[in-house]
C-alpha cells in the first residue's frame, strides 16, 4: 500500500509520520520544505513539491492507494495566500487523485470551520461532527471550502472522502482550551487508521479529538468508522490549570474557535 501524505513536514505530519509506518506500507511524504532523512525502519519516499503544482501532484498520486492531505496554511493568513494554497491547492490534490484513480482521500479540516458555535450549542451529546459551517477566519473558510470540494468529488466521481475537523494536535494540550480540544498524536494515528480501514467511507465529517474528560464535541461520527480514542487530556490538567478551574464564560473557552474568533481577518499568525 502507498499512502501519500501532503504537508508531511508540518506539525501534524511530523507527529503522525512515525505512527503511520507499517510493514507493507510505503509513506510517500510530500512537502514544499526539505524533509528529514528516512529512518532505518521506514519505507518512505520523499517528495519536494507544492500542493499548488498540478504536474507535481499528478506525479505524486501515481500508484497511490490513499491520500492524507495535511498541506496548507494551518493558521490565519492573507486572503490571496489562503485562497491559493488552502482552496486551490486542495482542488489540485483532489483532481490529481481523481485522475490517478485514488479511491480514498482524507482531508485535514479544522474546528475553525465551525468556530462560532458555543458551549450552549453543544447539548447533552456535544456538538456533532457534521454541524453546519460557521467559520471564524479566512483560514476557517478555507476548511469549509475543503469540505465542500470533498463532497463534490464524492458525489460526482464516487471518491471516498473523510474530512477530519481537527482540534489541537500537539504532544500535550498546551493550554486550558486544549484540555477540551486536544487530539493526541497516538489518537491522531488511530483516527487515520480508522479512515483507511472503513470499508465504505462515502463522504464523512469527523471530529479529530481525543477522549478528553472536558470535551464538548461529540465522538459519535468517529465511533461509526471504528475510531475509539484512548487518550485523555485530564492527565495534563494540573499543569494547564495552574491550580484554578477555568472561567468557561471566557470567550476563548466558550466559543469553539477560541482565539481565532477575535484575530483580525487576514492577519499573519505565528
Amino acid at each position: 500500500m502507498i499512502l501519500l501524505v501532503t504537508g508531511a513536514n508540518g506539525g501534524i505530519g511530523r507527529l503522525l509520520r512515525p505512527r503511520l509506518a507499517r510493514p507493507g506500507r510505503t509513506l510517500r511524504l510530500l512537502d514544499i520544505a526539505s524533509q528529514e532523512p528516512v529512518g532505518p525502519h521506514e519505507d518512505v519516499e520523499l517528495v519536494t513539491a507544492s500542493v499548488t503544482d498540478p504536474d507535481a501532484m499528478a506525479a505524486a498520486c501515481a500508484g497511490v492507494d490513499a491520500v492524507l492531505h495535511l498541506g496548507g496554511y494551518s493558521m490565519e493568513a492573507p486572503w490571496p495566500d489562503i485562497l491559493s494554497v488552502n482552496v486551490d491547492g486542495t482542488r489540485t490534490v483532489l483532481e490529481a487523485a481523481r485522475h490517478a484513480g485514488v479511491p480514498r482521500v482524507i482531508l485535514a479540516s479544522s474546528n475553525h470551520a465551525v468556530g462560532y458555535y458555543t458551549r450552549a450549542d453543544a447539548g447533552p451529546d456535544g456538538i456533532p461532527a457534521d454541524a453546519p459551517a460557521r467559520p471564524d477566519t479566512y483560514y476557517g473558510f478555507s476548511k469549509v471550502a475543503m469540505e465542500a470540494l470533498g463532497s463534490l468529488y464524492h458525489e460526482r466521481y464516487g471518491m471516498g472522502v473523510l474530512c477530519l475537523r481537527i482540534g489541537t494536535c500537539l504532544a500535550k494540550p498546551g493550554s486550558v482550551r486544549g484540555l477540551s480540544t486536544w487530539l493526541s498524536p497516538d489518537d491522531g494515528a488511530r483516527l487515520v487508521e480508522a479512515c483507511l480501514a472503513v470499508p465504505e467511507p462515502g463522504f464523512r465529517l469527523i471530529w479529530g479529538i481525543s477522549r478528553n474528560t472536558r470535551r464538548w464535541w461529540s465522538l459519535a461520527a468517529g465511533e461509526e468508522i471504528g475510531y475509539h480514542p484512548v487518550d485523555d487530556s485530564e492527565v495534563y490538567a494540573a499543569e494547564s490549570l495552574v491550580g484554578s478551574e477555568p472561567d468557561l464564560d471566557d470567550p476563548v473557552l466558550n466559543v469553539l474557535g477560541g482565539p481565532f474568533c477575535t484575530v483580525p481577518l487576514g492577519s499573519r499568525m505565528q
